[in-house]
């Protein structure tokens, strides 16, 4: 019971952790460290509660939740594919088995599910860049689109693109057009994508409840803003800065499924953030920060597999 107790309280205390997070502003300065602490609140939630429904249903067994697992299976096998040592009058923890089970099933298959259709969408619209796109030499290593409405956005992968349209060449002078690209290649470099998926698909799958709404937003907000961090190092932040008001004023096209474009949410805290950038955060407490969320991370696994 004192396994299943704690890893309950590290669930509730990362839903707690999360939805405070998602009200605080000192994350824009330090976005890197704070999508990490985002990563591993997330991973520590799925390992906690699910855990702790299989560490109480388990506790017949002892030693833990992984032994456990390997005991049930053995003796499910040798009881004829029933329970094993769980009775089936002793409902609540059969039930606790079930959801457990239930539960980690779910979060693994809505994940690789929204993981395969970012790729078939991908998949797609690469063929279709393949007819409709084109190099320009003005713009090296970009894929032009001849269409007049303002578009910007990197399809990442293994073989990353970054795509303008003929509409964004035409309404941005070139060194703003310097800073949307090198935020579009910093979006691709750090594979966002990769930071986003599980938001995304955690979203999919508990689109009511706002604690989850609002994390997606914020690692949303969070991976923009660390693309323009990166892409401050290669241009003036005022001319991101104008690039995006312009994008936003001009209508700018979203970008296509399984993309991420230069606009996005809450353009103007951004815009914000680059015309009066706050002080970052110490080094000292973002080292810390980085500290503490390896350590969240790492706690669930090990109480799953604690003898208690």
């Amino acid at each position: 019971m004192i396994t299943a107790a704690v890893l309950t309280a590290l669930a509730i205390a990362c839903v707690v952790g999360a939805w405070r997070l998602t009200s605080a502003r000192w994350p824009w300065r330090a976005p890197r460290a704070a999508i990490l602490l985002w990563q591993s609140l997330g991973v520590t939630w799925g390992l906690a509660t699910v855990g702790a429904m299989l560490a109480y249903a388990l506790e017949p067994y002892g030693a833990g939740v992984v032994y456990g697992l390997h005991a049930f299976a053995d003796s499910a096998i040798s009881f004829g594919m029933g329970f094993g040592l769980l009775q089936p009058y002793d409902l609540p923890r059969v039930a606790a088995l079930v959801a457990g089970l239930t539960l980690l099933a779910v979060l693994i298959s809505v994940l690789l599910m929204a993981g395969a259709l970012t790729l078939r969408a991908r998949r797609r619209h690469r063929v279709l860049l393949s007819l409709i796109a084109r190099d320009d030499p003005g713009v090296p290593g970009v894929r032009v689109v001849d269409h007049p409405r303002v578009a910007a956005y990197c399809l990442p992968g293994l073989r990353s693109e970054v795509v303008v349209s003929v509409g964004t060449l035409s309404l941005l002078h070139p060194d703003e057009l310097t800073a949307v690209l090198a935020h579009e290649v910093a979006h691709a470099r750090e594979r966002h994508d990769l930071v986003l998926l599980p938001f995304t698909a955690l979203n999919s799958m508990l689109p009511w409840l706002r604690v989850v709404r609002d994390a997606h937003s914020a690692v949303a907000l969070l991976v923009e803003m660390a693309a323009d961090d990166r892409a401050r190092r290669y241009c003036s932040p005022r001319r991101l800065a104008t690039a995006l008001l312009r994008f936003g004023t001009a209508g700018a096209v979203p970008a296509p499924d399984g993309a991420l474009g230069v606009g996005g949410e809450q353009v103007m805290a951004r815009v914000n953030r680059l015309i009066k950038p706050g002080a970052e955060l110490p080094r000292r407490f973002r080292y810390s920060l980085v500290t503490f969320s390896v350590l969240l991370s790492v706690s669930a696994p090990l109480l799953w597999i604690y003898p208690g």
